[in-house]
This record gives structure tokens, sequence and C-alpha cells, in this order.
């Protein structure tokens, strides 16, 4: 009978806090305690533990067992404590003896009935934290073990059954050290996309609407009839954005490791990410929460794309919690006990119908809603949400002669060099402000430092803004958009030209264009 410490991890948010768990056991009436605020998933880890231990042949001890998890005061979630527990009921009754200590690695792992470990969430965080602690290894299901590997300076051990974490800890055998070489792992997966803009026939104003975007980090929104390629455009727009550095692919990760979206034996995501959900989505889903607080779809996309299709179709609610998302890059959620944030920096594109039947503006089918339907269904967008978008791009269906064309179109990888120029000098332009990293991020004051323009510019703008009836929010917009433009240029000026075209891409602030 003895007092054991093994220790485990939880996930608060994206990052990890080390869970210390004490077995005692005492001769005295067999009973069992779990105490230090478990909910009932690590509870049910008894049933669990002791059928593994059963069915390998190890005992569990029949007296007195008291488990404390600490620190007592934070709420304890998941099954994924069973082997750090099972090893502790283990070590307590003088099962598992050896050179190497329990206390100086950290485990994790849920139990099946026969032994066998089932993978858990968020082990990237975890492994960072434990390093950060300086413990000798950890141990864990070797499904996650290549995601935790990624972190340098600890040794991960990946392992299939709770009898060999016995046998190694026994020195009856050895784990499998696992190795990730991190930066050839995010070299091998960089330029994988599974869409490319080669394949896009047409559509070529699309195309350098979308390049725009990507160079400046601007949000966009196509708007067209249905088959008209918007969401084949947008689906392609990762594969230009600018390659992930090393430290977003990390951030990347920890984040889908927390929501268990990693796939098993998935070391680091070197692609930026792209989330579609349906419009069926609760607020709780697309920005996170819940009663065991999980990142909603805006922090799955961090570092990524947002793609909302059908906009007008998410109910008004959901739509409308993204606008602080939006502005602060990040998503605080408040609970009575505690506080996670989860970053959120991401690209939102969304695509929707003019109307409802879909074909207003259409160049040869005619629009059957019958008048004033047309705006009605754009104010399902309320005007916040369509501010924070600064492009608002018409698309057009591919002709036949365009369609049948065997002209190879440009590929993402061309579009991409340009785009990363442009973010290369936007990067040397807000390199005194480490909030900033593009244009579309730039407060109004900055606007009007950044994006100063010459008195033929502010005539064309004042023009435009009297004859196409544009509204006051498109000012600071088109600037932003006018700037990104010149940057793809590779003008240290914004001229004329690029500022029409920028009033060009706001179509939704035209006071006749639902008329």
């Amino acid at each position: 009978m003895g007092l054991s410490i093994t220790q485990g991890g939880a996930v608060l948010g994206v990052d990890a806090t080390i869970i210390t768990v004490e077995v005692h056991t005492s001769t005295a009436q067999p009973c069992y305690f779990f105490v230090g605020l478990p909910d009932a998933a690590v509870k049910e880890g008894q049933h669990r533990i002791e059928s593994a231990l059963k069915n390998n042949g190890l005992h569990m001890p029949r007296c007195k067992i008291v488990v404390n998890m600490a620190p007592a005061n934070m709420r304890k979630e998941g099954s994924a404590y069973d082997l750090t527990v099972a090893l502790g009921i283990l070590s307590a009754s003088g099962q598992v003896y050896g050179k190497r200590s329990i206390s100086d690695y950290l485990i994790m792992g849920e139990l099946a009935l026969d032994g066998s470990l089932r993978p858990v969430k968020g082990a990237l965080p975890i492994a960072i934290e434990a390093r950060k602690r300086g413990f000798k290894g950890f141990i864990l299901p070797v499904q996650n073990a290549q995601e935790a590997a990624i972190v340098n300076d600890l040794e991960v051990y990946g392992a299939t059954n709770i009898n060999e974490v016995v046998n190694y800890f026994t020195d009856m055998g050895e784990l499998p050290l696992v190795e990730v070489d991190t930066r050839a792992e995010f070299a091998k997966q960089l330029s994988e996309y599974p869409f490319d803009f080669s394949d896009v026939k047409g559509q070529i104003n699309i195309k350098r609407a979308l390049e725009i975007a990507a160079a400046g980090g601007h949000n966009v929104l196509l708007i067209g009839p249905p088959g008209a390629g918007k969401t084949m455009l947008a689906k392609r727009l990762p594969s230009i954005l600018p390659p992930l550095s090393i430290q977003e692919a990390l951030e990347t990760t920890k984040i889908h490791s927390v929501a268990g979206k990693l796939h098993l034996d998935t070391s680091l995501i070197a692609n930026r990410p792209f989330r579609s959900p349906h419009h069926t989505i609760s607020d709780v889903a697309l920005v996170g929460g819940g009663v065991h607080p999980q990142p909603g779809e805006i922090s799955l996309s961090h570092n990524g794309v947002l793609f909302l299709d059908e906009l007008p179709e998410f109910k008004r609610a959901v739509l409308e919690v993204m606008r602080q998302p939006m502005e602060e890059r990040r998503v605080t959620i408040s609970r009575a006990r505690f506080t996670v944030e989860y970053p959120a920096s991401f690209m939102l594109v969304a695509s929707m119908n003019p109307c409802p039947c879909g074909y207003y503006n259409h160049p040869d089918k005619e629009c059957v809603c019958a008048p004033g339907i047309v705006q009605k269904y754009l104010n399902k967008i309320s005007g916040p949400l369509l501010d924070r978008i600064d492009l608002h791009v018409e698309v057009t269906p591919v002709d036949f002669a365009q369609l049948t064309s065997t002209e190879q179109s440009e590929n993402s990888g061309n579009i991409r060099e340009r785009v990363v120029e442009a973010r290369d000098l936007q990067a040397k332009r807000f390199h005194q402000n480490k909030y900033i990293h593009c244009n579309a991020q730039m407060p109004a004051n900055m606007v009007r430092e950044r994006c100063v323009i010459d008195k033929a510019g502010q005539k064309i703008l004042q023009q435009a803004m009297e004859r196409l009836g544009l509204s006051a929010r498109a000012y600071d917009r088109i600037l932003k958009v006018a700037r990104t433009i010149a940057d793809l240029d590779h003008k240290a000026a914004i001229e004329v030209d690029h500022l029409a075209e920028a009033i060009h891409y706001r179509s939704l602030d035209r006071d006749n264009w639902a008329a």
C-alpha cells in the first residue's frame, strides 16, 4: 500500500496545463474515490481501468483507492486520463517498479476494455507544455505520437496498449521513440493543394479580384447566378495565399488538435485551412463555445479561409456574431469559472445569388422575382457585416467558347508569386506594428496615413461617390483595396488606375444596384 504521483495534461483554450494525479492505496474496506472535480467521463474510467488491467494479467487492488487530480479547483474532463490513473494505481500498489520514475514522464491515453489505447485530443499543446516543464518524455497513444513529436527537445513515445507502458517502467521492454523532422515535414506538404486556378476556364476578372483579395488579406463577396463558378473559384483561393510560416503552421495545428479535427498520424498542418460550414450552422458552432468550450469554425479557419456559401441563407444572428471576431481576430468565450480565448484571424469569402430566383442581372435569363424582392433578399445581410467585406464581385456565367477553349489558364503558382511579393511590401510597411500584417487590417487613422492620393485621385473618387451613389463606408474600403492593387503593381503611390479598379469592386454600395 502506498502513494504514487503521475502526470497528465488538460487543455484550456489552445494552451495546456499540467494535471498531477495522486493515487493513494490503503488497507481499508475496498472502495474507490475520485476527487479534484472530475466529470462523469473521468469517473467512468474506473471501470475501463479495471477491465483493462484484468485483461492484461495485471491486478486491480482490492482496497481503498483515492485518486486526487490537482489542481483540485479546475474541472477535469474526458477519458484521456485513463492511462495516467491506471499507471498511478499500479505504482501505488507496487506492481510497477524499475529504474525509471513514472513522475518524470507525462502520460495520457484512453483505455479500451482490452487494454489498447485510443487517441486523445490536444496532444500538441500538451506536448509543448511538457517540454516547457522539463519532463523527460511524453507517453501517449501511437495515433497521436506524430502530432506530439513535432515538438523539439522532448522525447515522445507511442504506445498501442497498457502492457507496453508497464513493461517500459518495469525495465522489461522499450517503447518506440517517435521522431519527426518538423521542417522536412513542413516543406513536404507546403505546396500540396487539391485545387488549382489552371482548372478554371475564363473568369479572368474574378481571378484578378481573388488575387487582390489574397494579396491584401481582404474579405470578398461573390455575387452571381447558380452555376457561375462561385464555389469553384472560392475553393481555389488557398492555393494562391502566401505559404504558412512554421509558427503559423504550429498555431493552426494546435487549434485542430484541441478540437479533435486533426487526422490520425498527421504531424503538422502545412497548408492554409479552408472551412465551409453549411448554412444551418448555429452561432455556437461558428464562433465556438458550448458546455465544454471548443473552437468554432472561425477558429478552425485561423490563418486560412472561411467560406460561407449562400450567405443570405445563414441565420442573421449567426452572421452577426462574426462581427467582433472579424475586427479583433480572436474570440473570447466567458464562463462563470473561467475564460478561454481562441485565435480567429481568417479571410472571409462569401457567395450569394443576387435574388431568390438567382437570375437578377443575368445576361441571358430573366429574373422572375416580384418588385422589391431583390432588395429584401439583400437586406438579409446586415450593413455592419457588409461593411467588413472589402470586395463585392459580380460573377457572370462562362460562355461556351471559353468553356471549350483548349488554352491553358494561369496556374496558382504564378499567381501566388505575385501575391507573396505584394505581402512582402506590406510586411516592410507595417514592420513597426506587430498587430497589422496586411492592408485589410489597417485601422481608419492608418488608412489616411498610408493611402494618400493626389488631386486626380481625389477627383475620380469624388465623381464615383456622387455618380454611382457609393456609401460613405465604401471610402476607406476603396483606399485599402487601391493600396493593395498598387502593391501588386510595385508602385509606391496610389494612382488613378488603381482607384478606378478598386471602385469597380463595390457593387453593393451602388444606390441603384438592386433598383
